[in-house]
């Protein structure tokens, strides 16, 4: 039996409505206690003075990349990226090579995992979803009970959109029967073929095919719109648009099954940052603008939003180098994310401490039905230890990514994860 102290930090558990300085003993990788002052014969003690303690932290939205894009990324150099960061468990999307559509070969991504686990400590649990279509090609719904009990935590075609609206009433209904989200990526493809960025002023100067926020927004509205049809459980991707932020809104005051979430970079930079920074501010759903922003931001702070996600999508400098037309999309964040959080949601207010961590612990933790994201007594000791006040510089040439996509590097951020603690095995010291 393996006892372990951590103490005098300021507690944050959101679901247990505690907010204050204390101790958290962990017993044979559990939460055993949480109070002001524990008195008990341990094996190691960690003073955490001056520093917040929260529940690990959960990122529902990543891409490790593995199988089939390993010189992007691997579970092993994705997960460190994610422990690093102060992530103690991330989700894991479909579109792998192959894709994880198969009860197989979500098995093979926990198998990936678990042989990761045992060779590493800095690491994160991983989780994945299966794919709502076969290949991602929108054309035949998968095996999706046999995922399931495979071990999926939900399904999501995430990268494209089903755009047949039967076969998602079809995922939906089975969504109602058992109780799983369907993650969906909301953009109507013949309104932004071969666009590269949000359509609007700065698409037009530099002469690039824009996608208009209405392609998104008329998804979200088709999906939340089957969601109430058929009782099932839509949960909205990486919101970009303020129209998206209204329906979802909407939905929820209709009292559908809707949940969403929000990355850093589309409540941070605006469409004008792909004229300063090219392809590294090339993503999918693009970068909108000021107004769209402004909505995120009130749609985190009411609730709307649900959960703060990364859509953590390594590619390699070649692959970014290729320009605006052909570069792929997305960026990396799993090491930038809590730093964000606290420097842009926290420390302006729009989000007090514990409202945000909620929004990166047990809420995500609920929407994919998974037993983490709290301190509560007997549950696995995953936490994070935060520092409030350290500050730093983002400096990508350091990140543990394969990748090194990022708007946000040489960026100066306040408020780090300065250490992991996984199942009570630490990831790093302080």
């Amino acid at each position: 039996m393996h006892r372990t102290l951590i103490q005098n930090g300021h507690i944050i558990d959101p679901i247990n409505n505690i907010d204050e300085v204390g101790d958290i003993l962990i017993i044979d990788g559990k939460i055993a206690e949480v109070s002001g002052n524990i008195q008990a014969d341990v094996d190691d003690v960690v003073d955490v003075s001056n520093l917040t303690v929260t529940p690990g932290l959960i990122d529902m939205h990543v891409h490790l990349r593995e199988p089939g894009f390993e010189h992007k990324e691997t579970i092993c150099t994705g997960t460190a990226a994610a422990a690093a960061g102060g992530f103690t468990s991330v989700v894991c999307m479909a579109n792998t090579s192959p894709v994880t559509d198969t009860p197989d070969r979500v098995k093979n991504i926990y198998k990936i995992s678990e042989d990761n686990s045992r060779n590493t400590r800095a690491t994160a649990n991983v989780f994945t979803v299966g794919s709502i279509t076969k290949d991602l090609s929108g054309k035949e719904l998968t095996d999706i009970n046999g995922m399931l009990s495979a071990g999926a935590v939900g399904i999501s075609d995430d990268g494209v959109t089903v755009m047949n609206s039967d076969l998602m009433r079809e995922a939906l209904s089975l969504s109602a029967e058992h109780n799983f989200p369907v993650m969906v990526h909301c953009e109507e493809h013949n309104l932004n073929s071969g666009a590269v960025m949000n359509l609007g002023e700065t698409s037009r100067k530099l002469n690039l095919v824009g996608s208009p926020n209405a392609a998104e927004d008329i998804i979200v509205a088709r999906d939340i719109m089957l969601a109430e049809l058929t009782g099932g459980h839509i949960h909205i991707l990486h919101v970009s648009t303020a129209g998206a932020v209204d329906l979802v809104r909407r939905g929820k005051e209709r009292g559908i099954k809707v949940t969403a979430e929000a990355c850093p970079h589309h409540w941070i930079l605006t469409d004008e940052e792909v004229e300063k920074q090219g392809t590294n501010a090339k993503m999918h759903p693009p970068l909108r603008t000021q107004t769209d922003i402004e909505a995120i931001l009130v749609g985190l702070e009411d609730g709307t939003i649900d959960a703060i996600t990364t859509d953590h999508a390594p590619h390699t400098p070649e692959e970014k180098a290729l320009g605006m037309v052909e570069a792929p999309n997305g960026i990396i964040g799993l090491e930038t994310s809590l730093p964000l959080v606290m420097t842009t949601l926290v420390e302006t207010g729009y989000l007090s401490l514990k409202d945000a961590i909620a929004k990166m612990t047990y809420i995500p933790a609920k929407i994919v039905g998974i037993d983490r994201g709290t301190l509560s007594i007997g549950a696995r000791a995953d936490l994070t230890v935060i520092d409030r006040q350290k500050t730093d510089t983002v400096k990508v040439e350091n990140s543990l990514s394969k990748s090194r996509n990022t708007p946000f590097d040489g960026w100066e951020l306040k408020g780090w994860s300065v250490l992991t603690i996984r199942d009570g095995i630490f990831n790093h010291t302080i």
